[in-house]
């Protein structure tokens, strides 16, 4: 039993910090600049209100390998983006994303 509960306080712990990432100021607005320059047409203006794409609001906090792959070789609809943008750009995007918009 106290083994369950350590593999549990474990797994509540990776969750945790995977939710509670935090990104230096700079790279939120860089990847809000490449947002809005390359992303904005479909994923909406400040990620609202995408009229065909998926709603970055909702993606998951813990899924960064899935972005990265998404975002470098696209995916459905989604064109890969690996010759127009470098991998700084793509964490910047990560940060943009995981941060959110601030609330107007």
């Amino acid at each position: 039993m106290k083994f369950i509960a350590m593999i549990g306080l474990g797994l509540a712990l990776t969750g945790a910090s995977a939710a509670a990432q935090t990104f230096p100021p700079d790279e939120i607005k860089k990847g809000e600049a490449l947002f809005a320059m390359n992303c904005a047409t479909c994923h909406g203006i400040r990620m609202r209100n995408p009229e065909w794409a998926f709603d970055l609001r909702n993606f998951p906090h813990d899924a960064h390998t899935r972005f990265v792959n998404s975002v470098t070789y696209g995916k459905g609809g989604m064109p890969p983006w690996e010759d127009a943008l470098t991998p700084e750009d793509i964490e910047a995007l990560w940060a943009y994303v995981v941060a959110g918009e601030p609330s107007d």
